[in-house]
């Protein structure tokens, strides 16, 4: 199925351009165009049928080929083909499992510590385990970083003390200030002998320049586009992004959240203004996840092993951690999906409190039906996302859900202080999760991201005081005020919303 349809995607594509250029050609060549293209579009519709998706999806797809056969036809080929199960990711998933399991697996799950959490609590972390293959660590120290500035202040200052490598994995990466100031760090280290590998998402940072990578070449710096794409519409991957945020530096210590490199990050976008993030400092034992993490992306995108001692069993400096800490990676090269699973747990298995940030939240059926029934059950569940846009669609299908949240108790903020990126959840004021994974379909289902779970550690605390000051700077939406809102503003989220399986 999978060459036939490579092959019918080729033809297609040629079928179309020629169809567009039907004036020039005789009407018995149109007429024969047409039909090849309507028949494209069908086998894609059959394709879809039997992928065996979930009905939402396979619906939408089918709505989208048959209203706009052209235009559905040219974004089902660059966002729409179900490649969970493509070799090049399956081969991927069982060397990731192999080699955590093997540097990992040798790390024991601390059962005596283990003991003193809840059962509840204990559950998830074994999820986390079983799904992610890495244990829990109680030799982590974590610190949260509440915005741009401190967050790049440390990391400024981290790359300059580094002694033998420093390891970069980011979405984002723009040749602005705050990017030529990275830049400059590294060129430096680079010259001085220190290892520097840097992984970049090529869609992501799409419009880096050529030429600010070519400086880092000249100087020895090791940088790589994650899953370049040169033909898009033939690109089967285009559509699977490395979203991850990771810095590695000595193996020691690592920094992991939402923010990416650019000069919006730090407040310096005069449409977003303030810019509220949340990045977490990591030392000790989880670093050596965020090197594994690493390490595998940067083998499966240029095929070079490095997986020795050197990097992954640094002398750490013993660590006062006053809690549980596990470094979860997921992305659409894992059989589950991770990430959902485990926020699925938590909202679930709430007692009093689920808290949660994200600037785009489009949730699917199962997280949506969790957060409602915990919200009926009493509990008091609380959604902070921004109160303007940055990605219009997503905005709008986002506030689509709002109606019904709200009539089951959900109380949701909009964030009005600039523009709210934290990506947070938090239950009964103990766990947490921070990392680069939204409440989205996107982070659930395609693209490559990592999380920290927390457990009972300063930087919870941290984040629930975090979570109260900027619910200080924000406004509480009412249910009876917003189900007035103009028709107008009604057919804009409902269709945004009816795209949001593709979003």
């Amino acid at each position: 199925m999978k060459n036939q349809l490579n092959i019918m995607v080729f033809l297609s594509v040629l079928l179309a351009l020629l169809y567009m250029t039907r004036g020039y050609w005789e009407g018995w060549v149109v007429g024969a165009l047409s039909v090849a293209f309507s028949l494209s579009v069908l086998f894609i519709a059959v394709v879809i049928f039997f992928e065996n998706r979930h009905p939402t999806k396979t619906l939408t797809w089918l709505l989208v080929l048959a209203a706009f056969p052209l235009f559905g036809f040219f974004f089902y080929l660059l966002f729409g083909q179900n490649h969970r199960k493509n070799r090049s990711f399956s081969m991927k998933a069982i060397q990731d499992e192999q080699a955590f399991r093997k540097i990992e697996g040798q790390r024991q799950l601390n059962e005596d510590q283990m003991k003193n959490m809840g059962g509840h609590q204990q559950l998830l972390f074994r999820l986390a385990q079983r799904l992610g293959n890495n244990p829990v660590s109680f030799s982590t120290e974590t610190k949260v970083l509440t915005d741009g500035k401190e967050t790049f202040a440390h990391i400024l200052e981290a790359l300059k003390l580094a002694e033998h490598h420093i390891h970069l994995e980011y979405y984002i990466v723009r040749d602005d200030e705050l990017g030529q100031e990275i830049k400059d760090i590294l060129i430096e280290k680079a010259k001085a002998g220190i290892e520097v590998r840097f992984l970049y998402d090529a869609v992501g940072s799409w419009r880096l320049s050529k030429f600010y990578i070519q400086e880092l070449k000249g100087a020895g710096v090791e940088i790589v586009a994650f899953a370049p794409v040169k033909l898009p519409f033939l690109n089967h991957k285009i559509n699977y992004r490395n979203h991850r945020k990771i810095i590695v530096i000595d193996g020691v210590i690592g920094f992991v959240g939402g923010l990416n490199i650019g000069d919006e990050y730090l407040g310096r976008h005069s449409y977003f203004g303030n810019w509220r993030d949340t990045h977490l400092f990591v030392r000790g034992e989880g670093v050596r996840t965020l090197q594994l993490i690493f390490l595998q992306d940067w083998y499966y995108q240029t095929g070079e092993t490095i997986l020795n001692p050197t990097y992954l069993s640094p002398v750490l400096t013993s660590v006062h951690a006053d809690g549980g800490v596990q470094m979860i990676a997921s992305g659409p090269d894992t059989r589950w999906e991770i990430n959902k699973k485990l926020f699925f747990s938590m909202i679930t298995s709430a007692k009093k409190s689920i808290w949660i940030a994200s600037p785009y939240f489009i949730p699917d059926d199962d997280i949506l039906s969790a957060i409602k029934i915990a919200a009926l059950s009493g509990i008091d569940v609380r959604l902070l996302v921004p109160s303007r846009p940055d990605k219009r669609i997503v905005f709008h299908a986002s506030r689509s859900y709002f109606p019904e949240l709200l009539e089951a108790g959900v109380k949701v903020y909009e964030y009005n202080r600039g523009f709210m990126h934290s990506k947070l959840i938090i239950v009964d004021h103990e766990i947490a999760s921070i990392g680069t994974s939204n409440m989205d379909m996107r982070s659930f289902h395609l693209n490559f991201e990592v999380n920290a779970f927390l457990y009972r550690t300063k930087s919870v605390t941290t984040l629930v005081s975090d979570y109260v000051y900027d619910l200080e700077h924000s406004n509480q939406l009412s249910y009876q005020l917003f189900k007035n809102r103009s028709i107008f503003h009604r057919i804009i989220e409902s269709t945004s919303r009816l795209l949001s399986p593709l979003l």
